[in-house]
């Protein structure tokens, strides 16, 4: 978040403000790109070899011109801060936020008491969950991850498991994926769509069995594990109220069918910043294109929701019947029209009509 202190600040200072210094590596983030990006220095491992496993396709996928990329949160964190250190006029505080709104024309955060007042304030804190009105869709991305390493090479680490759905399918669109950095270690998560987390003990038992009955694996520690739950919706958050810019998956960056957020949050926050250099405001007004991606999105959490078709068979329609290139632009809502009606046409149309019109005439 961004903001100056009323008294202390004036235009140009910045003031970050976390609950607490980033000092503990807590997330693995994954995304695909077909070029050096922004984070290219804090890349820990990248692969354009992936498999998919499901019981309606199985292959090695090449995704050239892309690779998929992991970067460990700690490397991030620090990346960052040593970036900051170049700039004196950025701050840390570290604190509770209690509250963010707006004092007259100026936006105000609440931090442990204390009162700060900036020009904007861009908060990434979702202080409640959104309310889902009739008619709308809220599922639950949620996945545990171990890191785990073997006393003799298990896997290779130019090769990596995007999607694996042969695991139970229950509860719901259920996948693993194992993401190899040696040919000791890996980290492997279970990760699923549905309405409701589990107990800690289904995530466990589900990993363990995994890496013993697919994995071929008996003997390994656990060096690190992570947990995470992120909004599947097609609920609309809001942006921007006054001076409060809302940013990830508080102001809406996080992609409703599956999940992903950290190359949308690299986008709009661009975006921002182009607007405040440009025009000195922020400009936030959605794309035809954007709201077109939504509509996609909408039509497919109806599917997931209603359990209309397996989450399985959609995804492995995608890969096997679509130039690996076309699903990973569609993904990341850089897809054309003609790329977009292409991969439509590989879908089972019936079920995604009835979706559509479904959600036309709501």
């Amino acid at each position: 978040m961004r903001f100056m202190q009323h008294k202390a600040f004036d235009n140009k200072n910045i003031l970050v403000v976390d609950k607490a210094p980033k000092d503990q590596n807590d997330h693995t983030w994954c995304f695909w790109e077909n070029k050096p990006g922004l984070f290219e220095p804090v890349v820990h491992h990248q692969w354009q070899q992936v498999h998919f496993f499901s019981s309606y396709y199985s292959g090695l996928i090449d995704l050239s011109p892309y690779h998929y990329k992991m970067i460990r949160s700690i490397d991030f964190y620090n990346y960052v801060l040593q970036e900051a250190l170049k700039h004196p006029n950025v701050t840390f505080k570290y604190g509770n936020v209690e509250a963010v709104g707006n004092e007259g024309n100026r936006g105000l955060v609440i931090v442990d008491g204390e009162r700060y007042t900036a020009d904007h304030v861009f908060n990434s804190i979702l202080f409640t969950q959104p309310t889902v009105p009739a008619g709308k869709h809220y599922l639950l991305q949620h996945f545990k991850g171990f890191v785990i390493e073997t006393k003799e090479p298990a896997f290779n680490p130019m090769e990596a498991t995007l999607m694996d759905f042969r695991v139970s399918q229950q509860h719901g669109t259920t996948f693993m994926y194992v993401l190899p950095v040696a040919n000791n270690r890996a980290l492997v998560e279970y990760t699923l769509f549905t309405k409701e987390v589990l107990a800690e003990s289904e995530y466990i038992t589900a990993l363990k069995k995994y890496i013993s009955s697919y994995l071929n694996i008996q003997d390994y520690s656990i060096v690190e594990e992570e947990f995470g739950v992120i909004p599947m919706t097609n609920v609309k958050f809001v942006k921007q109220l006054g001076r409060v810019i809302n940013i990830g998956t508080a102001g809406g960056q996080t992609k409703g069918s599956s999940g992903y957020t950290f190359q949308f949050i690299q986008k709009h926050t661009e975006k921002l910043v182009a607007s405040l250099l440009k025009h000195g405001t922020i400009e936030d007004e959605e794309s035809f294109m954007g709201k077109r991606f939504k509509f996609y999105d909408t039509t497919l959490l109806n599917i997931l929701s209603n359990n209309t078709m397996a989450g399985d068979k959609i995804f492995a329609d995608m890969f096997q019947k679509n130039p690996t290139e076309r699903v990973l632009r569609f993904l990341d809502n850089e897809s054309t029209l003609e790329d977009e009606i292409n991969l439509m046409g590989t879908l089972p149309k019936g079920v995604f009509m009835k979706a559509a019109l479904q959600e036309i005439f709501k």
